[in-house]
C-alpha cells in the first residue's frame, strides 16, 4: 500500500461530497477527494434545468422536515446545527446571491447551477488542504481489524483515518450515478434498499399524449386510478411529453404511482375544469353553445383550453364531433363532451426510469447511521452523506439541502475528530 495517507478521503464531488471536502480542509484536515468524472459537480452543473434548485426556503425546521416523513426523526439533529438558514448564509456570504420562487423553490440569482458549481470549487480549494483526484473511481474499500484504514483506486491506494461516502445514488447515471460504492458498503456489511427511480416521470401508451409533447397544462386535476377507484388525487400544473406525463405534480407523486403499479393496472385521468362539477360545466357549455350557435364545437373549445389541446381531444372516436355547429350538437352529445373534458383517461405502464429520475430512492438504510455526526454505526470512522443514504423526498430542493447539511455535519466531524 501507498504511504499516502490523509486525514480524511471524501469519495465523491458532487454537492454533499464537496461541502463536507471544503469544510473538513477549512478546520485543517488534509483531505483527498476522489472524484471518478473529469470534473467536480457533473450532475450539480445539470440539475434543475441547469438553474439549480438550491434548497427550499422552509426556514422552520419542523415543517421542512416534513416533507421527509419517513426518516424526519432522524434529520432533527443534523439540522439542528446546519438548516436552510444555514444554507442561504453559507452562498449568499460568498457572494451568490438566492432568489426565491414557487413553492419555496430557491436558486441562485444568476438562475446558473454552473455558479455554483464554481463557488464550491472554491471553496474546496480556498483552505489550500484539500487534494483534488478527477477520473479516478474507488474499486475497493479496505477494512482492517473491523476498521477502514485505505481504499483502493483507479489511480492508487491511499491510507486514511476517517472515509466519507458521498457518491448518490443510481438517478442520471450518464453523470456517474451508477451505484457501484453501494455494492462495496454492502460487502462490507451494511444494509443496502436496492435503488429504484423515486422522483421521476411516468409513461403512457396512449399517442393521443404523446402527440401533445410539450403542452402545459397550467391548472387541472390529476387522479391515479385502480380497478376504477381513485387511490391518488393531485391538482396542479401538467407537461405532457413525448413518453408521457411530467412535471412536478407528477414527479412528486411518482413513487405512490409506482408502488400503485406492483399491484396492477393503473389509469391516469385529466379533470381540465376542476372548479366546476358535471353539472355546473354542464350549465356553462349550454350557455356557450346558445351564445355561438353558429360556430363549430372545436373553435368554442379552442376558446376554453389550448388549441392543441382542444383539437386533440375532439379527434377521440366518441366525441368526434368538432365540425358540428354548436346548435346541432345534441344533449347526448354535450353530455358526452363535458365527461370527456372531466375525465380524460388514459394508462399508466410505469416510470421513465434512472436516466430521467432527479432522486432514485435506496441506499444505506438510515438505522445503521449516527446522525449526530453521520457517521456510521458498523465502522466509527465511515462517514455517508447526501443521496448515499435511503432518504425519500419531494423534488423542490429537499434534496440538495439533505447533501448541504449532511456533508456539513460530515465534513466538520471527521476534521474535528482526527
Amino acid at each position: 500500500m501507498s504511504t499516502n495517507k490523509y486525514d480524511v478521503i471524501v469519495i465523491g464531488g458532487g454537492p454533499a461530497g464537496m461541502m463536507t471536502a471544503g469544510r473538513a480542509g477549512q478546520l485543517g484536515a488534509k483531505v483527498l477527494l476522489i472524484e471518478k468524472n473529469d470534473r467536480l459537480g457533473k450532475k450539480l452543473s445539470i440539475t434543475g434545468g441547469r438553474r439549480c434548485n438550491i434548497t427550499n426556503a422552509e426556514f422552520d425546521n419542523q415543517i421542512f422536515l416534513d416533507n421527509f416523513p419517513q426518516s424526519k426523526q432522524f434529520l432533527f439533529s443534523p439540522f439542528s446545527k446546519f438548516n436552510v438558514e444555514s444554507t442561504f448564509n453559507f452562498f449568499e456570504g460568498r457572494g451568490l446571491p438566492i432568489m426565491v420562487e414557487d413553492r419555496k423553490r430557491a436558486f441562485p440569482k444568476s438562475e446558473k447551477a454552473s455558479d455554483v458549481c464554481l463557488l464550491l470549487k472554491k471553496y474546496v480549494e480556498e483552505s489550500g488542504n484539500v487534494t483534488i483526484k478527477l477520473n479516478t473511481a474507488l474499486t475497493s474499500i479496505i477494512v482492517t481489524d473491523k476498521k477502514i484504514t485505505g481504499v483502493k483506486t483507479s489511480n492508487g491506494n491511499f491510507n486514511l483515518n476517517k472515509l466519507i461516502i458521498a457518491t448518490g445514488g443510481h438517478a442520471a447515471p450518464e453523470t456517474g450515478s451508477t451505484g457501484e460504492v453501494l455494492s462495496m458498503l454492502k460487502q462490507i456489511g451494511h444494509s443496502i434498499k436496492e435503488p429504484d427511480p423515486n422522483l421521476v416521470p411516468l409513461k403512457t401508451s396512449a399517442k393521443w399524449v404523446h402527440s401533445l409533447s410539450g403542452t402545459t397544462i397550467d391548472d387541472m386535476a390529476l387522479n391515479f386510478l385502480q380497478n376504477n377507484k381513485i387511490k391518488i388525487k393531485t391538482r396542479g400544473r401538467l407537461l405532457l411529453t413525448h413518453f408521457g406525463i411530467s412535471g412536478p405534480l407528477v414527479i412528486n407523486n411518482a413513487r405512490n404511482v409506482k408502488d400503485l403499479l406492483k399491484t396492477g393496472k393503473v389509469k391516469a385521468s385529466l379533470d381540465l375544469f376542476p372548479d366546476l362539477n358535471l353539472g355546473e360545466l354542464d350549465k356553462k357549455f349550454v350557455q356557450l353553445f346558445n351564445e355561438n350557435k353558429n360556430k363549430q364545437v372545436k373553435t368554442i373549445l379552442k376558446e376554453l383550453l389550448q388549441k392543441k389541446l382542444a383539437e386533440t381531444i375532439l379527434q377521440i372516436p366518441e366525441i368526434k364531433f368538432g365540425e358540428i355547429k354548436a346548435h346541432s350538437i345534441t344533449k347526448e352529445q354535450r353530455k358526452l363532451l363535458i365527461t370527456f373534458l372531466k375525465s380524460l383517461h388514459f394508462p399508466i405502464t410505469g416510470t421513465m426510469g434512472f436516466k430521467w429520475a432527479i432522486v432514485a430512492d435506496g441506499g444505506v438504510l438510515p438505522t445503521e447511521i449516527d446522525f449526530k455526526n453521520m457517521t456510521s454505526r458498523i465502522y466509527p470512522n465511515l462517514y455517508m452523506i447526501g443521496d448515499t443514504l435511503n432518504i425519500n423526498r419531494p423534488s423542490g430542493g429537499f434534496s440538495l439541502q439533505l447533501c448541504w447539511t449532511t456533508g456539513w455535519i460530515a465534513g466538520e466531524h471527521s476534521a474535528l475528530q482526527t
